[in-house]
This record gives C-alpha cells, structure tokens and sequence, in this order.
C-alpha cells in the first residue's frame, strides 16, 4: 500500500507527544481539537498501528508502538529541517559541500579549530577533508577533486592556482636522543655532513627544506615518515617544529642548535582560478588566517 502518512501528521504526533495535550496543540495550532484528533487517527490508520492507548485519561499515553516510533518520527523531522536549511542556503548563494584537500603535515590544531567554527556558522554545509603528501593537494585541485587547499609553498607550483599566503610554520634541526649529534652544542654544516641526512621530498623538487647538506641522503614525501626514520637514528633532518612536538616523537628527539637551517615553510591557501570561492570557503580560509597566526 502506498505511503498516505504527512510531515503535518508528523509534527502533530510529536506535539501532542511534547505537550502532553490534544487541546494544547489545537490551540497551539488555532485548530479544533477534533481536527487534531482526526490527524492523529489518519496517522495512526496510515501506519496501521496505534500511537496513543485511548482510555488513559485525559493526558494522552503512548503505546508501546508509539514510543517505539517516536524516535523515527523526531528524525524524519530533523531531516526535513536539514533539508530546508540546506535549500535556504544555496539560495542565498552558499556551496552545498566543500571539498579541503590539506599537507598531512599542516599544523593540526589550528585546521581543526578553523573547521569547527565553519560547522557553527554554516550547520547544513556539507565538508570534505583529505590529507596527502606533498604535491597531492595541489593536484586535486587541478584535477577538480579538492575546493580549497592547505599546504606549504614550494617553487612548482600549478599556474592556474590562485594563492594567498596565511602564515608560516618554522623549520628546526633535530635527531634522535641516541644519535651522534645529539651530545653536542653547537653543530657545524660540517658536523652535519658527516651524519645521514633526511630530506622530505624528490630530488627535483623546489620543496623548502629540500637543500641537501649531506652526502648521503634519504628521501620520503612525508614529514611524518621522516619522524619515524629519525627516532630509529637513521639520520638526522630539517622538521617542522610542531612535528617535532607531537607527543609520540617529543622524548625520541633533540633539537639541535644548528648554525643554519632552512627558512619557514610558508602555509598557502589555494584555489582554481576559474572557480572563485563561495562564502564559506571564502569565511573558512579567513579562519585559517588566524589560528595559523596564533601559532606563528
């Protein structure tokens, strides 16, 4: 049998439920009580169930199938109201889904402040995050797979991506407790060149901390693979220094104080040129703005 049921039957259910009246809601509704009583009973006809025992006085009580579709009826409500608030959106000209591609190695903190307050200021936005390695970001941008993208500059980057610098992270020299360098003070260039060095990116890449100052080198497209490698003493490396400060690697590592190290890695938001952002990436990326202030 088709469905005959209506959201108006609905929210009259859970009124009557929340009121603990058939009188209360007709007069909430400026509609006679019998009008009230006639909905619920069509309802109750629809379902093929009963929702109110009816000798139980004058507050009306739930049957044991009442209160077990209680529930279903208070969600099917609630996603009517997503689905008015979502519609009232993009009429006003708000994306329906954002898609944020982020560097696996963007400050945590501030990304997942910036998108909780994006969730209060925009319920009904949908959002996608993906994190990658570097180079990732940038091509699910090109490729239409990402709105907006976190990650740190380097010199090859696509030409139709629009960019906007929003901070920058800064770059510390570190090994593990045990390594060899770990017991002195102040490091040479030369004094680092004696030891394996740990680069976070391809050979032909213009990546900030690419610059090699060893002659034996490895490489990975990560900073977190990096970290891992380091607190084995396979070599030492240039790391951002809230990667240092994860818990996990903090009592494995040691600073060292480096006569030279690279220069920040600066923190860049990009889009596809022609795709101008809508309000929420626009409101979103200004976020990101401040809390990647905060920790600089």
């Amino acid at each position: 049998m088709p469905q005959q049921w209506n959201l108006d039957q609905l929210r009259t259910f859970v009124r009557v439920v929340e009121l603990r009246s058939f009188s209360a809601v007709a007069r909430e509704q400026r509609k006679a009580q019998s009008a009230i009583s006639n909905a619920i009973a069509l309802l109750e006809a629809d379902l093929g169930v009963a929702l109110f025992e009816r000798s139980s006085g004058r507050q009306p009580k739930l049957t044991e199938n009442g209160a077990a579709l209680l529930e279903d009826a208070h969600e099917l409500l609630r996603q009517c109201e997503r689905m008015e608030g979502r519609a009232q959106a993009l009429m006003r000209g708000q994306e329906a889904l954002l898609r944020v591609a982020q560097d696996e190695a963007m400050p945590y903190q501030p990304v997942i402040d910036s998108l909780d307050e994006l969730a209060s200021r925009y319920p009904y936005l949908q959002v996608q995050l993906a994190s990658g390695a570097q180079g990732d970001v940038a091509r699910k941008l090109v490729e239409r797979r990402a709105d907006l993208g976190l990650f740190f500059n380097h010199e090859r980057m696509p030409a139709s991506l629009e960019r906007r610098a929003l901070g920058s992270v800064e770059m510390v020299t570190v090994c593990a407790v045990g390594h060899p360098l770990a017991g002195r003070g102040r490091v040479s260039c030369q004094q680092l060149a004696q030891h394996r060095q740990l680069l976070v990116t391809a050979q032909e890449s213009g990546y900030p901390g690419g610059e090699v100052a060893s002659p034996q080198v490895w490489r990975a497209d990560s900073f977190y693979a990096m970290a891992e490698l380091l607190m084995r003493g396979l070599g030492w490396a240039w790391l951002p220094r809230h990667v240092v400060q994860y818990p996990t690697y903090q009592a494995h590592m040691v600073e060292l104080d480096c006569e030279w190290r690279p220069p920040a890695l600066v923190v860049e938001l990009a889009w596809r040129r022609d795709e101008p952002l809508g309000p929420a990436a626009q409101w979103l990326a200004e976020r990101f703005a401040v809390h990647l202030r905060a920790i600089g």
